[in-house]
């Protein structure tokens, strides 16, 4: 019996795969699998990962023939996984020794559907804890009681899939797969199907997973056209909270995240081709024009001055052909 699967997508990734790949020694066990899901990288990652597979106790190589991005890649590893419990690592982060076993041990104890953990975030040389922006540590709740407020940070904010462990039977009924093909912002959808619809969760002040942030090859430095999934997450978003019974207490809460990350990217346009800060405007403003407008102005009312300002002007751009996400 496998007891936690370990699901770690690489692409081009071979500065750092060595570290990530040490950490997961350090982490071995013989009820524990590695799964290690090559995305089609062309760097010499492949030959790492080869090596990876002999050398690895529970290692499990998958290889893409085409690169799916984050989103399939880990879609590959939960179809592959046979662990009662599954969990992420991104291949260009690391781990504490022995972090695994305090992991399930944490879920065991508290027999929830998923947990979720700090984390530290690794800048050059800077390191900084983030904490699960969930008040109450180890105590069993509904997830969809920690959706809101709308104003403040909850935790539908903390998306990252590799601070926490998910149980099996959230495989099971549907709620752990990825959008297939997103290359952004994948983490958003999948969080808040988890909090909508799964029975339970906690968080736990538990600390082992190290965060590299400024990767050069890292989508969120790159500011080409794949960083526009984004709009395609978070109207995935907005279109399933408003499927849900309690639409109109959770979709204020959408909508202005949504907002957020719209004037987030138009904070910071200069990093864009110049073609592809163009569509982000046009997609930005459809996307606008989209959303229940009732529950925007709303939102737009509770922010500052600055950003809502913003948003409002670029609401009021003429539409684009093909600005849809």
């Amino acid at each position: 019996m496998v007891k936690l699967s370990v699901i770690v997508p690489f692409f081009n990734v071979r500065q750092y795969a060595p570290d990530t790949l040490r950490s997961l020694r350090a982490n071995a066990r013989d009820d524990f699998e590695f799964i290690l899901v090559d995305d089609c990288s062309r760097d010499g990652t492949p030959e790492i990962l080869a090596r990876a597979q002999r050398e690895l106790p529970g290692a499990v190589l998958v290889r893409h023939e085409r690169n799916g991005g984050l989103a399939t890649a880990r879609n590959t590893g939960i179809d592959r996984a046979r662990g009662e419990y599954l969990t992420f690592l991104d291949g260009d982060d690391w781990l504490a020794p022995g972090y695994y076993a305090r992991l399930v041990a944490a879920i065991e104890e508290l027999g929830c559907d998923f947990v979720r953990t700090d984390h530290v975030q690794c800048t050059a040389r800077a390191r900084s804890v983030h904490r699960v922006p969930h008040g109450r540590r180890g105590v069993v709740l509904r997830p969809r009681d920690a959706i809101l407020p709308a104003d403040r940070s909850t935790s539908v904010d903390y998306a990252y899939a590799w601070a926490g462990i998910y149980h099996r039977r959230l495989v099971e009924r549907g709620l752990l797969h990825f959008t297939d093909g997103l290359r952004t912002a994948e983490d958003r959808p999948w969080i808040w199907r988890l909090h909508r619809e799964a029975d339970s969760f906690a968080a736990v002040g538990l600390l082992g997973v190290f965060y590299r942030r400024g990767v050069a090859s890292s989508l969120t430095q790159i500011g080409d056209v794949r960083q526009l999934d984004f709009i395609r997450a978070f109207d995935q978003v907005v279109a399933e909270t408003a499927e849900d019974p309690a639409a109109d207490a959770l979709l204020p809460k959408a909508v202005r995240t949504y907002c957020a990350i719209i004037s987030h990217h138009l904070g910071s346009i200069e990093r864009f081709e110049p073609a592809v800060a163009r569509r982000l405007k046009a997609m930005s403003a459809a996307a606008l024009r989209r959303m229940p407008q009732g529950v925007l102005e709303e939102a737009l009312d509770s922010m500052d001055v600055q950003r809502a300002t913003r948003l409002r002007r670029l609401r009021r751009r003429p539409a684009v052909a093909g600005a849809a996400a």
